[in-house]
């Protein structure tokens, strides 16, 4: 049977590893415009993050005077959050956020960075959204970032890039695509003094329904978004 989430073997792979490989995301040039948008849909609070991780995102929220809820399947990601300063404050759910079993309800629900993908299955993705809209408050906002699935991304449904983690070292990205299932099979390449590490990805890509856009744009200063644009940042309200 098909898993409908990535496995949390498959995260807890990743968490002692996670932050220098996505270090370019943590730098405060990236992060303080994502916590600039979060911070003015959140309003008075509580957020809640979907995919938390190691804090990326959550903290420098936190800081700002949100409070912050997490959700994440990884035990070993939320080990990494709780040793960074403020890590021990933040709520965070061990679960699938697909069923979302948290206790109240958010101003503002937010996965960022493709995290919304890694559900695997139309159902759980749906189920997420319904569960969203269950925990939603009144006039609150569910925030998804994502990557826009543009078919010219691969080539025989295939693709291979590298990407600089610093200025004289690179990964090396493959990828395989099944249109027909919307999934795409990754394997990061980490190159280490002793050996190379083989880290594997799998996420569904998805247009998400059941709830109303707010707004979508295709970056966290808020540009239109266009039919060139390579990412979404999509906002949805509950229907009237």
């Amino acid at each position: 049977m098909e898993l409908d989430h990535q496995s949390s073997t498959h995260a807890d792979q990743w968490a002692d590893i996670y932050d220098e490989v996505h270090l370019e995301l943590s730098d405060p040039a990236h992060v303080d415009p994502v916590v600039d948008v979060l911070v003015e849909l959140a309003g008075a609070g509580p957020a809640l993050e979907l995919g938390i991780g190691t804090g990326r995102i959550a903290l420098p929220l936190a800081s700002r005077g949100i409070e912050v809820h997490g959700i994440d399947f990884s035990e070993a990601m939320i080990d990494k959050l709780r040793l960074k300063p403020g890590g021990e404050g933040i709520p965070v759910t061990l679960s699938d956020f697909s069923d979302l079993e948290v206790e109240g309800r958010y101003s503002l629900i937010f996965a960022v960075f493709n995290t919304f993908f890694v559900l695997l299955t139309e159902e759980s993705q749906a189920r997420c959204f319904r569960n969203v809209a269950r925990h939603l408050a009144r006039g609150g906002v569910f925030l998804i970032e994502a990557f826009v699935p543009h078919p010219t991304r691969f080539t025989r449904e295939e693709n291979v890039s590298a990407m600089s983690v610093e200025t004289d070292r690179y990964l090396l990205s493959t990828e395989c695509h099944d249109p027909k299932r919307q999934v795409i099979d990754s394997r990061i390449f980490i190159p280490g003094e002793d050996k190379t590490r083989s880290m594997p990805i799998r996420i569904r890509y998805a247009w998400p329904a059941d709830m109303q856009l707010r707004h979508r744009w295709s970056n966290w200063a808020g540009s239109p978004f266009t039919a060139s644009s390579a990412y979404h940042i999509s906002s949805y309200e509950l229907h009237d």
